[in-house]
């Protein structure tokens, strides 16, 4: 279900159930000249078209304006758009508590960009990740009291925790590669790896006619191979509905 085209009796129903919701986040940034702008992002949120028809989900509208940076290139008529982290944190420390005064208890955020140093972290996931942590904590301080961890109701805590059920599982971020998959399918930027994901993805935002010589981290795109793209995109698949099922 898309979250902008739900009824109310079916938000609520979805609440009870703890049906997953799941929002992709992206950039827009400079991909080489095969390539379009939204890379990032649509790769994710073509897998959750595809998942939406096998997994009961709410689809948050996506976030494509997060921390591109501006290493790949200058932005001049080059397409880029980054916005500064700190307000990417800010927007989402909004836009959380917003989702948990709603209901929502089963928060998925996907984001594909620099996810290479997700363990790590880089500034569009770690502006999320500290949101969310933040966010949470306020939530259940305004909810429950000062305290609420060390009383006897949260006794339960680590077996919470163990089940990935506790208050700070309410909102994830995931890397839309899981480690499995960037091992076999190692990451780059418009190369093989990246433009064989949007053959099969998204294939209407790639054309390798217009690929050049020009930089070195696109020049492996010219082994870019549907095949290749669709293995891994197989993989991707199965990881997220693992993630969002429990299966």
């Amino acid at each position: 279900m898309r979250y902008e085209m739900m009824f109310p009796d079916q938000l609520r129903q979805a609440i009870d159930k703890n049906i997953p919701t799941v929002m992709a986040i992206g950039v827009m940034e400079y991909h080489s000249e095969h390539c379009c702008f939204g890379v990032d992002t649509l790769v994710v949120t073509r897998a959750l078209d595809i998942l939406e028809k096998e997994i009961e989900m709410i689809i948050l509208p996506p976030f494509v304006y997060g921390t591109a940076s501006y290493a790949v290139s200058s932005p001049e008529k080059k397409g880029t758009i980054s916005v500064d982290s700190h307000t990417v944190y800010l927007f989402a420390k909004e836009l959380f508590i917003n989702l948990l005064k709603v209901g929502f208890r089963n928060l998925h955020l996907f984001i594909h960009h620099q996810s290479e140093n997700f363990t790590a972290g880089m500034p569009t996931d770690l502006a999320l990740k500290l949101a969310a942590k933040e966010t949470i904590f306020e939530f259940l301080e305004k909810e429950r009291g000062e305290g609420w961890w060390g009383s006897e109701k949260m006794q339960d805590y680590y077996r919470q925790h163990e089940k990935g059920i506790d208050p700070f599982s309410w909102i994830q971020i995931h890397p839309f590669m899981d480690e499995q998959t960037q091992k076999q399918f190692p990451i780059d930027h418009a190369g093989k790896q990246e433009t064989s994901l949007m053959m099969a993805f998204c294939p209407e935002g790639v054309d390798m006619k217009r690929h050049n010589k020009e930089h070195w981290f696109a020049q492996s795109a010219m082994d870019a191979d549907i095949d290749y793209g669709n293995a891994a995109k197989k993989m991707i698949l199965n990881s997220i509905k693992q993630i969002l099922t429990g299966k």
